[in-house]
């Protein structure tokens, strides 16, 4: 026995061991490195090709069953929906905030007088004297501190939006990488669930497809929402005659992303309109903006029905903490991260049956005292 104990312990080779899982760790992170350029391309490729999936599908059928013109047109579709007018956006933010940028490194920021205010009847003479007793004794001063730090952070802003050749690259691996897995999708989707059921059998296989159902119910529920609210938001405003419309639409969007609503944009809109005595107009985009702001009540849910049976509460926290914890990749990232989790721990709880007793019942069960332990 004591031989057989001393050959066990013979055969286990610690040091091999370590130096295999060092190896396995230093191959690891040597790929990461190397793929590192591709990582956000693919995820965004991956993100689309699993959102459009059946449409693609569907478009394969219609073209006598040929998967190279399917592909084709998904390519030109994703070309002139998605990568084009994005470009476009991003051109034109950059051109529009130039003069933002100019006004408020030249140092014309100040506080505005609002002379307006004397037309308001019985109390407009009151806030127009407090509002400037406010600037004379102290605002100017402040404004005179805030204005370098304005200009400052204006000008690191468009320098970060201003990287338009980075973001059109990704925007061509996107291309790229959505044409491969079009080409290959099945083969794809099937080595990752063989990972899956690898890594965890049944359950690994499960939050596989789980994954692509959250990416799926993100991308239409919470991005579609979100483009259909800020361009018809934008075209509100230019219809109504509000500058640089074009700029404020990208930030509907954005703030859509968030899940604010195009209404911290559009109410200031409505307000500089009526201000400035154009009240048909105004009237007009208060109205639009009613039906857009309201839309997401509508569209986001059904959109996320159709690509996963998930709870919307867990969609939408999965979006914004994703967010917060990864930029705009984590709109896809939470929500796949909550998903997954959610699902398996529901199986798991499940795979019991649910307690009979009463919440009374069960209190008495603790205060019995124990049988066996009593004979003993």
């Amino acid at each position: 026995m004591v031989s057989g104990m001393e050959k066990n312990r013979q055969s286990v080779d610690v040091t091999q061991i370590l130096l295999s899982v060092l190896f396995l760790l230093i191959m690891i992170v040597a790929c990461f490195w190397v793929v590192r350029p591709f990582i956000l391309g693919f995820a965004w490729a991956g993100t689309v090709v699993i959102a459009t999936w059946p449409m693609m599908l569907r478009l394969q059928r219609l073209l006598w069953g040929k998967r190279a013109l399917a592909v084709l047109v998904m390519t030109l579709l994703l070309l002139l929906l998605f990568v084009l007018p994005i470009a476009l956006l991003v051109n034109s933010f950059v051109e529009n905030s130039a003069p933002l940028v100019k006004w408020a490194t030249a140092g014309h920021l100040a506080l505005p007088q609002l002379e307006w205010l004397n037309s308001i009847p019985l109390v407009g003479s009151k806030l127009y004297s407090s509002w400037h007793t406010l600037v004379n004794s102290g605002g100017s001063a402040m404004m005179e501190k805030v204005r370098p730090y304005v200009g400052t952070t204006t000008t690191w802003f468009l320098g970060q939006a201003a990287h338009v050749g980075r973001f059109l690259m990704h925007c061509g691996l996107m291309l790229l990488f959505s044409i491969l897995l079009y080409w290959r999708g099945e083969r794809v989707a099937l080595g990752f669930r063989h990972f899956g059921y690898r890594l965890a059998s049944q359950r690994g296989d499960a939050a596989v497809v789980l994954a692509a159902q959250a990416i799926r119910a993100v991308a239409l529920g919470v991005v579609v929402t979100a483009l259909v609210q800020g361009i018809l938001g934008g075209i509100g405003l230019a219809v109504s005659g509000i500058p640089y419309a074009t700029l404020l639409a990208v930030a509907m969007i954005l703030i859509c992303l968030v899940q604010l609503g195009p209404l911290p944009v559009l109410v200031p809109a409505i307000i500089w309109l009526y201000w400035s005595g154009d009240t048909t107009w105004g009237t007009v985009l208060l109205v639009w903006s009613c039906v857009v702001g309201m839309m997401d009540n509508v569209i986001r849910p059904m959109l996320i029905r159709m690509g996963a049976d998930l709870p919307l509460v867990l969609i939408l926290s999965g979006v914004i903490g994703g967010m917060f914890a990864f930029g705009m990749i984590g709109l896809f990232i939470g929500p796949v991260v909550l998903a997954v989790s959610w699902r398996i721990y529901s199986v798991w709880v499940h795979e019991i049956p649910t307690p009979t007793e009463t919440p009374e019942e069960a209190v008495e069960q603790l205060d019995e005292p124990d049988v066996t332990t009593t004979a003993l």
